[in-house]
């Protein structure tokens, strides 16, 4: 199978969110996945977006829906009603609402999640309660979703080394 050269994606240099560079790997069916912070984002609204839909969107809506806050509930609202329009808009279907974890692992400062702990353990890494404390809430979202069973796993590695959590 020949693997396509995708140009840059257009979260790369994006002034206001975070992007990682290992999410530049994130290429499903010669289609870009969708960036981490939408993803932090859609968990917080309580929606479930497939890659289809996201590739529907035009890229200035998926910018916007990197760059929509959702600090507070209004925000979040607008987000979720934002998000359930574009859905409709593009598929015609309803969206796929999720419950909304109140008190995500994430979000846990003081307590590592065992299923990143495992995670670690696979490459005989670890990783302090000091650390965890100083990753920002995306970096620690993203480690979660990168480790979880039935994930790939495959920019794991990658993401641990960009945040700057083992040398290499």
């Amino acid at each position: 199978m020949m693997k396509v050269k995708m140009e840059p994606s257009e979260f790369k240099n994006l002034k206001g969110i975070e992007y990682f560079q290992f999410e530049e790997d994130f290429i499903e069916e010669n289609m870009r996945c969708i960036p981490m912070v939408v993803r932090f984002n859609m968990d917080a609204a309580g929606i479930k977006l497939k890659l289809a839909e996201w590739s529907r969107f035009h890229p200035t809506e998926r910018i916007q829906l990197a760059l929509l806050p959702v600090f507070t509930r209004e925000e979040t609202v607008r987000y979720h009603q934002f998000l359930i329009s574009l859905i409709t808009k593009y598929t015609g279907n309803q969206a796929t609402t999720l419950a909304v974890d109140p008190s995500p692992d994430w979000g846990n400062l003081n307590q590592i999640p065992a299923m990143l702990e495992e995670k670690l353990a696979e490459f005989e890494w670890n990783l302090s309660i000091g650390q965890w404390q100083k990753l920002s809430n995306i970096q620690r979202f993203a480690l979660l979703k990168l480790c979880r069973p039935g994930h790939e796993n495959k920019n794991f590695p990658k993401a641990i080394t960009e945040f700057g959590l083992i040398a290499r």
